[in-house]
């Protein structure tokens, strides 16, 4: 029993590090989504377009965490008992992918309650889709090539011609338009979860605030 709690530490804190640090990359994109689209103020200072460009920059590290399945793969495969498999790597894995995920989910809803704020309903969808577009782009940056968020400041010669040079050939193509359509059905499934899950709270605070009144 000893061994068994032993290795489920040890399996715990194998990929702790890099999951920590991809959640936070992941929720950099979801704070900067409250301050530039849930602000009350309607103006756009030259501060508001800089974090737009951060939040843009950083976005694709929130849905990059869907492709990091591959660790669990590679983690299944090293020969850890069925129970440490099941009751640690699985959940730990899967509960890292779905929070960092949720953190896009809720990055674009707030983007979409910018634009009806703004009285651009219409652009609502183009601008999803275009979202999911440039993270997948930004996800085959990261996952194939290993480029990161800040090398658009600190390597954008390289970051240009790689685009220029590679993104261009078929196989990159095809590798980021599987990941446009599986972003875009992922999206729409897990927004339909999440604002249902937001509603319920919402009626579930107006009756405990209608009681309390009464």
């Amino acid at each position: 029993m000893e061994g068994l709690i032993a290795q489920a530490w040890a399996a715990w804190h194998h990929d702790s590090g890099w999951m920590a640090w991809n959640l936070f990359l992941a929720f950099i994109p979801l704070a900067l989504s409250f301050w530039l689209f849930r602000r009350k103020s309607n103006s756009r200072s030259i501060f508001w377009w800089v974090g737009l460009v951060v939040f843009i920059a950083f976005l694709p590290n929130a849905p990059y965490l869907l492709t990091d399945i591959v660790h669990l793969i590679g983690a299944i495969r090293a020969r850890y008992t069925i129970w440490v498999v099941t009751l640690v790597l699985i959940p730990q894995h899967l509960g890292v992918i779905l929070i960092g995920f949720e953190a896009y989910i809720l990055s674009l809803i707030n983007q979409e309650y910018y634009l009806k704020q703004q009285k651009m309903s219409q652009w609502i969808l183009p601008a999803e889709l275009a979202t999911h577009a440039l993270c997948a782009v930004g996800i085959y940056l990261g996952r194939f090539l290993r480029f990161n968020s800040w090398d658009l400041v600190t390597q954008p010669d390289d970051l240009a011609r790689t685009i220029i040079d590679d993104l261009t050939a078929k196989r990159p193509l095809f590798v980021m338009f599987v990941t446009f359509i599986v972003l875009t059905v992922l999206y729409w499934l897990m927004k339909q979860v999440t604002l249902g899950v937001i509603l319920k709270i919402r009626y579930r605070k107006a009756i405990e605030e209608s009681s309390l009144e009464n």
